[in-house]
């Protein structure tokens, strides 16, 4: 079973489209969705929770269209944390729980309290008075309270520091070691998606321009540093961005299509999202 399907779905806002969005996460797998600020990472995250209305396409989650009846009990199984946290302020974290308790059917309190004390937060200290980064680990501790079998995180380690992120990454390993459950996480930090993910999708200007497996990715293209009159002798189809420097120009290129003692650097999974978003060619 698949735990997201997304099929051409289109969104149109004045100024902004997201165009033909399709991509497929497989169960029991993780994929980092990267994009700049504005790529529409977080439009295409509620139209996946059916939260917003949208012009086209289909969307299925946990095998059920996220537009039917069905959905509804869906919704138990997931387990969301927003780029806001959006935690009622006047409460503390233990009154939080007991909230969350009578929204989710499969609430676990002693799960709950368990990640409050792995994540070192405060019981008895309004939310209010939190740190950005306090709250969004109490929002992952209640997304993680109800044995939800899929995530989705919009920015969940947005402006924390490296220590926090960390922490972060390894509790959504942990999660995954069940080959049930799955994970959606929205994030413009590539280095944590690169030690995190199985499957990555770009999103650029309200366009998924590339998605696939991390390691294909990382596989399929390579780095080749060269004098810049050299560039031209390079198949136009092969290259997908181009910088150019004091002392010569680099190229991001497809391996299968150039010639096989041209010298190729690995590149790190930014910097394949940097030619991407540059889109500069020859």
């Amino acid at each position: 079973m698949n735990a997201i399907e997304v099929r051409a779905l289109t969104k149109k806002y004045p100024g902004f489209e997201l165009r033909n969005v399709k991509f497929t996460l497989p169960e029991g797998c993780i994929m980092g969705l990267v994009g700049e600020n504005g790529a529409g990472k977080s439009t295409l995250i509620r139209l996946i929770l059916d939260a917003a209305g949208r012009d086209a396409g289909d969307v299925r989650v946990l095998d059920t269209d996220n537009r039917s009846s069905g959905f509804v009990k869906i919704k138990d199984d997931i387990g969301v944390v927003l780029d806001d946290a959006r935690l009622p302020d006047s409460l503390n974290a233990r009154q939080v729980g007991r909230v969350f308790g009578d929204i989710y059917s499969k609430w676990d309190g002693a799960v709950y309290e368990e990640y409050l004390k792995r994540l070192d937060l405060p019981e008895k200290k309004r939310v209010k008075d939190f740190s950005r980064g306090m709250k969004m680990k109490l929002a992952l501790a209640c997304a993680l309270s109800h044995d939800a079998r899929l995530l989705i995180l919009d920015e969940p380690t947005g402006g924390l520091d490296p220590v926090v992120r960390d922490e972060i990454l390894e509790i959504l390993e942990d999660f995954t070691r069940r080959e049930d459950r799955s994970v959606l996480i929205s994030s413009h930090i590539v280095s944590d998606l690169e030690k995190l993910c199985d499957y990555v999708g770009f999103l650029h200007k309200g366009e998924l321009l590339l998605f696939d497996e991390k390691d294909r990715i990382l596989e399929e293209y390579a780095l080749a540093r060269l004098p810049e009159e050299r560039l031209e002798a390079l198949p136009e189809e092969a290259v997908h961005g181009v910088r150019r420097g004091k002392y010569g120009a680099e190229a991001l290129v497809e391996r299968r299509l150039v010639r096989p003692d041209l010298n190729l650097e690995k590149p790190t999974l930014e910097d394949i999202i940097v030619f991407f978003a540059r889109g500069d060619k020859q």
